[in-house]
């Protein structure tokens, strides 16, 4: 496993409630904010993948669909139209740092499926020898209980996974993994630094998420066993900093960092 400074194929998660506001509607700055600084990563030489959550939530806020609605359709539609807003933003604004980009929508069904899988792998590797950027979300228009990935941390440590990634980047709504909920208990400490995942660990990793989003610190315990199982390097930061993924990228200690002692 390389840390996080020697890492160059990197995968990028960002949640539903660091790209949005309460209203479900799209932080234009932060997403602004999100393209300057990855296109500055490639700039230096490192390979880029982003893995962006979002599409439901902009998709019911721009819809006018009160968040009590939760059917299957009305989700299928809401990240429809939510899709075709994030990828608006994501394409005007890392043009203007001359990156290019290419959208890839998955569902559990695609990576169950050999050759699907092999096709999916070719892609990845296609889009990153030509220089762009893949964006990837959970194919959500199509995708049923039975075929759902089920939440993007899983889904962006099986991108990490089968592009081979040296590492992933969760930009989350807290600043890492505590030693209880900090929501609930004031006194929780921040780990800096994680080497092996335990059941004390899991047990640990409660709640459920933001109103906004769909993982928990649970879905990032489990992002990092797989990152784990295919030595990858994988941390949790808050994504309302994103100038901290400098940092982070420079060997600094930032959030909390999954690395296994033997790396």
């Amino acid at each position: 496993m390389k840390s996080l400074k020697d890492a160059k194929r990197i995968v990028f998660k960002i949640g539903t409630s660091s790209l949005t506001y309460e209203t479900g509607l799209i932080n234009i700055r932060q997403i602004e904010s999100l393209a300057r600084i990855l296109s500055d990563i490639r700039n230096s030489g490192r390979e880029i993948i982003l893995v962006s959550s979002g599409a439901i939530s902009v998709g019911f806020a721009k819809l006018g669909i009160p968040r009590t609605a939760r059917s299957m359709p009305e989700k299928q539609a809401a990240a429809a139209v939510g899709q075709c807003e994030l990828m608006y933003l994501y394409d005007k604004y890392f043009t203007e740092y001359h990156h290019k980009l290419g959208q890839v929508l998955l569902t559990r069904e695609d990576i169950d499926h050999e050759n699907r899988k092999n096709n999916i792998v070719n892609t990845f590797e296609s889009l990153l020898q030509l220089g762009a950027i893949p964006v990837v979300n959970e194919n959500d228009t199509v995708a049923t209980e039975e075929i759902s990935v089920g939440d993007n941390d899983t889904l962006s440590a099986v991108v990490a996974s089968l592009t081979h990634a040296d590492a992933l980047v969760i930009l989350s709504d807290i600043d890492g993994l505590f030693t209880a909920n900090p929501a609930t208990h004031p006194e929780a400490r921040l780990i800096p630094r994680v080497t092996a995942i335990d059941d004390h660990l899991e047990e640990i990793a409660e709640g459920a998420g933001s109103m906004r989003g769909t993982g928990g610190m649970a879905t990032k315990i489990s992002a990092a066993k797989i990152c784990f199982e295919n030595d990858c390097t994988m941390s949790i930061i808050n994504g309302k900093n994103l100038s901290r993924i400098y940092d982070l990228l420079e060997g600094q200690q930032v959030g909390t960092v999954f690395m296994k002692e033997d790396a």
